[in-house]
Parts: C-alpha cells; structure tokens; sequence
C-alpha cells in the first residue's frame, strides 16, 4: 500500500546529494524545451517554451509540425522519454545514465524516425560555459530515485501554486516549468508596463529578458538549486522592485531577503518540515505579493475581484 507520510509527500531534497543527476536533466529539458521552442508560435513573455507538471513527469504539450502534432513527454516512473505523433507513431528514449550528447542523438533519430525533422539551437541557454548539447559528454548523471524524487516536489508544488494563482484575477502564466533556470514559477501581472531590463542574463538573448519583463510583475517559484545556491527554494521577486520592498515583513519566519538575488527566499527544508507545507507555501506566496502589490500601487481592488469559490459553485449547480 502506498505511504501517505509527509516525508513521502515531501521528499528530503538535499542537492548535494543529486546535484550530477540535476545537471543533467536540466540540459535534457532544455532539448525538449528547445523543440518545442522552435515549432511553436511566439507568446508573450517565452510562455510557448516551456514545460507542464504532468501525473508521471514533466510535458512539452501538443507542438505543432506541420498539420501534424506531437508531444514529448518525461516519465519519472517508467523512467522513458515518449514522444507521440497524432498519427499514432510513438518513439521511446530510456532515462538512464547517457550523456547529453547521446541524449540529444537519440532524441533527434526518434524524431526523424517520425518524420519530425527539426533544427534546434544546441547551445544551451542561461548556463556558465555551456557545452554544444551534440558534443556534451560530461554531463551524462541519471539518479532514478532522485529524478522521481524531484518530480514529486514539483506534483506539490504544481498544485498548491494553482491554488494561489486561482486567487488572481488580472494577468497571470500559467504555473509552468521553464528549463532556462530551471525552475516551476507563476507569474501576476499588475497591468502597466515596466522600465527597460538592464538584461545580462548569461546566454539568453537580452531582447527575450526585455520582453519577458516588459510588464511590472510579481513572481513565485521553486528552484531545485545549483552551484550558486546549493539548495532548493521557494523565491518570490518583483520587477521593477519597488521601494522598501527588501524590508518587507513576510511569512512564515524562515523566510528572507537574499541581496544577491534580490528575492525573498523559503529554503524548501523549512517547508517540507512545516506543520502544514501547504500553509508554508501561500503564506509566502501571498506575503511577498502583498509587500510587492502595495509596494507597487497595484489596483488591487481590480486585479483580485472577488468571485465565488469552486467549492461553492458546485454547491450551486
């Protein structure tokens, strides 16, 4: 029978302990995510490119090629990469320790094999002395406890971020996996534009910076961790950062401004060890939006239009 614990629901997530299998499935996400990339129709903010929380892993969603289409999907049980075409064709990339160079061999000759052909940039993005995907032998780490470990924390962290994001009214992104960082964020809108972005971000295009922050925002995601912070977190930043926001009082009491950053940030320890991670979570979700919405003048009264609960409108109908 399977455990219901909040250890099983919560897995420790210590990055040392993982942090090969990390690097490697990021670069494998970012091949996907770059596909998808590649043949799918510009929205605003690189909304088109990324990824989606699914009951086994992680999806690219239908891409179109063509009249046909096509999904790339990550399996965290099964451990497989499954790529399906509308026409019934399926091809299958086993997850296993591979380098990413063999990787994206694979998974170019399982397109082609559907008569996918596609031509992606292989340089990987917002990465320190990226390696060509095609000639990347060093990152070649696959953990199967660890990659169902980390897809687990995003199952939770999906579904209480849909909760948060249900309470806005205004613009809002999806609750999306982007592959750059890599990390599961939401996005709200306060509606008017925002100052020039100084850009700089290593190996991304400072034009996609720009337009991503176009629009004044308040942020929330979960970041596994990396060299530069070798833990997993929950951040939440505001851009433009309006004044006095980095003295915002904000909850629960584990959470605290990084300068480096310029983020609030929630070590995912003190979530998983929380009374109620759930709580923990929207706490921090909605106290930094506050500091970021009040901060900011947003018109709060418009952008958080009260409307009746789900549970309600059942209720009702």
């Amino acid at each position: 029978m399977k455990s219901d614990t909040s250890a099983d629901v919560w897995p420790e997530m210590n990055y040392a302990d993982w942090k090969e299998t990390c690097a490697t499935l990021h670069l494998w996400t970012q091949i996907a995510g770059k596909i998808r990339l590649t043949l799918t129709p510009w929205t605003n903010h690189s909304w088109h490119v990324t990824l989606y929380v699914t009951s086994r892993g992680l999806t690219t969603s239908p891409i179109p090629h063509g009249t046909d289409t096509f999904e790339i999907r990550f399996d965290f049980i099964d451990h497989q990469l499954r790529i399906l075409k509308s026409d019934g064709g399926q091809r299958s990339v086993e997850l296993k320790p591979r380098s990413v160079a063999d990787f994206y061999k694979a998974v170019m000759g399982a397109l082609n094999e559907l008569d996918l052909a596609v031509k992606i940039d292989i340089l990987p993005n917002e990465i320190p002395n990226p390696i060509p995907f095609d000639r990347d032998e060093q990152h070649r780490s696959y953990d199967p406890k660890y990659a169902n470990r980390f897809w687990r924390v995003l199952v939770q962290n999906d579904r209480v971020f849909k909760e948060f994001r249900s309470r806005f009214c205004g613009k809002c992104s999806p609750v999306h996996f982007f592959w750059g960082a890599p990390d599961l964020a939401v996005t709200r809108f306060s509606g008017r534009s925002a100052p020039k972005h100084p850009g700089g971000i290593p190996h991304l295009p400072d034009a996609i910076t720009r337009e991503a922050y176009s629009q004044e925002v308040s942020s929330l995601g979960f970041w596994p961790g990396a060299d530069a912070m070798p833990m997993a977190i929950f951040y939440s930043y505001a851009y433009p950062e309006p004044t006095g926001f980095s003295e915002a009082k904000v909850k629960p009491d584990a959470a605290s401004y990084n300068a480096q950053f310029r983020e609030f940030v929630l070590p995912y320890d003190a979530v998983r060890t929380a009374k109620s991670p759930d709580d923990a979570i929207l706490d921090f979700a909605q106290s930094t939006y506050d500091a970021a919405s009040q901060l900011g003048n947003w018109d709060r009264a418009t952008l958080e239009e009260k409307k009746p609960s789900l549970h309600s409108a059942r209720q009702h109908s």
